[in-house]
């Protein structure tokens, strides 16, 4: 610290001279970090944090996770007015004295504390992963992945500590909406997916073989691009600009194909031909977004089912309401439901009205055979990436293990299938997922995912982002470009826990 002079100011600050010193370069960043030194908060590259202004987590943890939890306080505050018993009336006022103070802790950059213990299975899983690798650490300091996912967990325990109001949805309004407003896209699809899937008459067998990669190639890319429609990013989108990303039409299809920048669809492909083959034929979809998406992923489940390529589609969602709008068995319940028995499109025709029955009754009859199975593991709502998943859920990867091909969908499982990290976009995906391809027993995985954030991986060349960066800024997070990325994994090894 300065002292003063004799006369009580301040000295003046001495310039530091540095002319000797070798000259400011910029730093290449060296990685990744060998298997024994990663840790959930130093990932095998520098990690996204809160404090770098130049990435899409500063503007998350700065604005977008204040502006979402601002307006789950307001959904609250909205059904607390149409309350009228007491009792449950003071209950939900306490869980939104919880939510403000969860807005004071995130605004002001408080510590991450423990979780409340409110009796759901990933506690021990939170409260060990702060007490061993982020004491001390705050919402801005703490990996971004980590302390996004984090704020998302507070948001349940303000609920879930409650007496009335547990399983209280603050997301449910919105995700309802959006979807009402989806209806150009979903009779696109309804209208020509309500028949079951069959092969034109006299079509030798290459030449049904052609025909089922030619709609797996549409549709594969319907799914993908369905993931463009994340509430959490489309807080002012207008009406319009929802329908534009959720254009499912052949030439959208074609000309938004040369933005996938990194597409393994051909080996995708090969793989899906191939469980025809197999005694299983599961496919293991670990869900994204609830409404629009999680409607393409059906129609896309339901195509392998009715075209024999797959007997069970096992569907993973979330346990409680998470990232706005990550599907839970709600969302689950209400698509299927509503797609028959409800009246949530008021302008479409009695066709498209009864195209969208026959579907939701097919995918309901799925449901009832067992074709079709829904689960939630509480490892999903936690701050772990899936590098720790064989450790920190080995009964989660041993189930995994045993499917033939699992679809991670989206761009929060990329951001945990890859650590978060400022990997090279030139890193293959393979060593990019660490463990979830290199474990003995890492089951066949591709990552459907329209890019959303920061990290970029699996492309040809760090060239490709590189001439993004200068002519397109903000192609990261524009939801325009996207990836379709596969890992073989270890299937044909038995899984062993040490």
């Amino acid at each position: 610290m300065s002292q003063p002079t004799s006369n009580g100011t301040a000295p003046s600050k001495i310039a530091l001279k540095l002319g000797n010193l070798p000259s400011k370069k910029p730093l290449k960043i060296i990685g990744p970090r060998t298997p024994s030194r990663v840790t959930p908060n130093q990932p095998p590259w520098p990690s996204y944090r809160g404090y770098h202004e130049y990435s899409f987590a500063h503007a998350t943890m700065g604005h977008r996770l204040p502006t979402i939890l601002g307006k789950a306080i307001d959904d609250v505050v909205k059904t607390l007015n149409e309350q009228h018993e007491e009792e449950k009336i003071v209950d939900l006022e306490a869980c939104i004295q919880r939510m403000e103070a969860l807005m004071g802790d995130l605004t002001s950059k408080a510590d991450l504390r423990p979780i409340v213990d409110d009796g759901e299975g990933d506690i021990p899983l939170w409260n060990k992963a702060l007490a061993r690798y982020f004491r001390g650490q705050n919402f801005i300091n703490a990996p971004w992945v980590f302390a996004e996912a984090y704020k998302y967990r507070r948001l349940h325990e303000c609920f879930s500590i409650s007496k009335y109001w547990q399983d209280y949805d603050v997301f449910f309004r919105q995700k309802c909406d959006t979807f009402s407003r989806s209806d150009k896209a979903v009779f696109e699809l309804s209208m020509r997916f309500h028949e079951p899937f069959k092969h034109r008459e006299g079509l030798s067998d290459t030449e049904k073989l052609e025909a089922e990669r030619l709609v797996f190639h549409e549709l594969t890319q319907v799914c993908l691009w369905g993931n463009a429609t994340d509430l959490s990013l489309l807080i002012n989108m207008s009406e319009e600009d929802i329908k534009k990303l959720q254009s499912t039409g052949g030439e959208h299809l074609a000309a938004t194909e040369k933005n996938i920048l990194g597409n393994h669809i051909g080996r995708l492909w090969e793989i899906v031909r191939d469980l025809r083959g197999n005694t299983g034929g599961r496919v293991d979809f670990v869900l994204d977004n609830a409404g629009f998406e999680l409607y393409c992923d059906c129609v896309y489940a339901d195509f392998l089912i009715q075209s024999g390529l797959a007997k069970t589609i096992h569907f993973h969602g979330k346990r409680f309401a998470w990232f706005v709008s990550d599907v839970t068995r709600k969302d689950w319940d209400w698509l299927l439901n509503m797609m028959v028995y409800g009246d949530l499109f008021k302008n479409a025709s009695d066709a498209e009205l009864e195209s969208l029955r026959r579907l939701g009754k097919r995918w309901k009859q799925y449901v009832a055979e067992g074709k079709w199975i829904y689960e939630q593991h509480p490892f999903w709502c936690t701050g772990y990436t899936f590098f720790t998943l064989p450790e920190e859920a080995p009964d989660l990867f041993l189930h995994l293990s045993r499917s033939d091909l699992v679809l991670f969908k989206g761009d929060l499982n990329h951001r945990k299938l890859t650590y978060d990290c400022h990997a090279p976009a030139s890193t293959p995906f393979e060593e990019s997922i660490g463990p979830m391809a290199s474990t003995a027993g890492a089951p066949k995985i591709c990552s459907l995912r329209t890019i959303k954030s920061d990290v970029v991986v699996g492309l040809e060349s760090d060239e490709v982002a590189e001439n993004l960066d200068k002519e397109k800024p903000g192609w990261k997070i524009s939801g325009e470009y996207a990836v379709i990325l596969v890992s073989e994994g270890r299937p044909a090894e038995e899984v062993f826990f040490a």
